[in-house]
Order: structure tokens, then sequence, then C-alpha cells
């Protein structure tokens, strides 16, 4: 149940890496989870694009500056090894810098913030979610796709 926020200054991207760059970080996250790139999985990955207008940003508390990028992913306690947040962070910063035209060298430009729930802290249809329930579910998913 990985949840994607995208903070960027309007305009900072064009359309088309707007429209492209929400499934491309999902696809991506999934990746480095291990979760199975299903639509049961695609429809409890959510991706919100955040256009803050002209003006808010500030740079050292001051107006102006490059435009920054930050990309928030919150995913459940346990779901990501040292290694594979070390792979995330690496994919989310290209994926980006290509979507907008940066140079990958820019890594101050684009930050990515993995946030992970403590167990119990999560809850969707009026339940709790447990990682332990997000697991068998992916192991679930992934000998259906395998039978089909």
């Amino acid at each position: 149940m990985p949840l994607i926020d995208i903070t960027v200054p309007a305009g900072a991207l064009g359309d088309a890496a707007a429209k492209s760059l929400p499934d491309e970080l999902a696809t991506i996250l999934l990746r480095w989870e291990g979760a199975p790139d299903t639509e049961f999985f695609r429809e409890i990955t959510w991706v919100y694009l955040h256009e803050i207008p002209e003006g808010g940003l500030a740079v050292g508390g001051r107006p102006g500056g490059a435009p920054r990028y930050r990309v928030d992913i919150t995913v459940p306690e346990g779901a990501l090894s040292q290694r594979r947040k070390d792979g995330l962070v690496a994919d989310v910063h290209a994926a980006v810098t290509a979507a907008a035209g940066l140079d990958p060298a820019q890594a101050l430009h684009v930050w990515t913030l993995i946030r992970e729930v403590p167990e119990g802290n999560w809850g969707a249809a009026g339940q709790t979610i447990r990682f332990a329930d997000l697991k068998k579910a992916s192991e679930a998913e992934r000998e259906r796709t395998a039978a089909s």
C-alpha cells in the first residue's frame, strides 16, 4: 500500500512528463518493494502530483532559486531493506531528473524521502492493514498471475 507524493514548482515539468512520471515512479516502487506489478497492486499504489504556485518555494528561506523536486514515499515499516531503499532512491532520482530535463549531477535539486509507517498505524476500508497481510496478498497475486 505505498503512497507517493511528488511536489514540484508549477511548470517545472512539461505536460508529457507530468503525465508519465507518476506511472514510472509507481513502477519503480513496486519493483523495489518486490510486489508484483498487477492491477491489484496498482490499485493500492497511489501517486499524487502536487504543483506549487510560483513563489511557493523558498530556497534558504528566500524566494527564487532553481526548481526543487521532492518525492515523498510512504510504505509500511519493513517493506524495504536498506539495499532496496538505496536502489529506490537512485531510480527515483534518475526518473525525476529525466522527466525534468535536469543534469543527474544536480543531486541536491531532487530529494527522495522514504517514510515508514509503523506496524498497526495504516488503515484502509475501516481496518488496520498489517504488513504480513500485504505479503500474503503479494504471494497470492504471484500465484494467480503465474497460473494465468
